[in-house]
């Protein structure tokens, strides 16, 4: 990603949370002190920028799973805690309970988000098995997990629940994963 990509993306990130999908291509050249050209000729549309979102914001959190795996402070709970929470370290004020909004309008855009979320999971089944191993982590299907974080992602992005509940999407995420370690973590490991 070239200096002005990123400048943009920040700038996308900051009017999708104000404004949801209703930002233009004016609202991100006013808030660059840039020309509408230039945004032009890094993204076609909209549409172009929203999948570039979704690569970068999953890119940035393989970076901090990568982090994760190789912190050696942390034990194998720590860090299957940690991973299925993971979100991209400079982009945590990304709304993703906005994310819902991508739905209906930009559909393959949506499509590979979902796409994304059931893929890469190979740090966290490594990090589950190690731990079954261990003993820290009590024997389970791997399977049933796996589609229970994937279900429960989908439908905080899925729909505006969260924003009429008034949870922030990280506290959703750590909420969850209490509940979920608290069910997976051997019984002599809990505090």
């Amino acid at each position: 990603m070239n200096e002005t990509q990123k400048k943009i993306m920040e700038t996308v990130i900051v009017e999708f949370n104000k404004r949801g999908l209703k930002f233009t291509m004016d609202d991100i050249a006013k808030d660059l002190h840039m020309s509408k050209k230039t945004i032009y000729k890094e993204y076609e549309d909209k549409e172009q920028l929203f999948d570039h979102m979704v690569d970068f914001c999953f890119s940035s959190i393989k970076e901090s799973e990568a982090r994760i795996m190789s912190d050696s402070s942390l034990g194998t709970v720590e860090k299957v805690s940690r991973i299925l929470i993971a979100l991209p370290e400079n982009y945590k004020n990304i709304d993703f309970r906005m994310i819902y909004q991508l739905k209906d309008k930009y559909p393959a855009t949506y499509a590979k988000i979902e796409k994304r979320l059931e893929s890469d999971w190979e740090n966290t089944i490594n990090l589950v098995e190690q731990g079954m191993k261990e003993g820290t982590i009590r024997k389970m299907s791997i399977a049933v997990l796996k589609a229970m974080v994937e279900a429960s992602i989908e439908k905080f992005l899925s729909s505006d629940a969260l924003i009429e509940g008034k949870i922030e999407y990280n506290d959703a995420l750590q909420i969850m994963v209490d509940i979920i370690m608290n069910g997976i973590t051997a019984r002599e490991n809990l505090a």
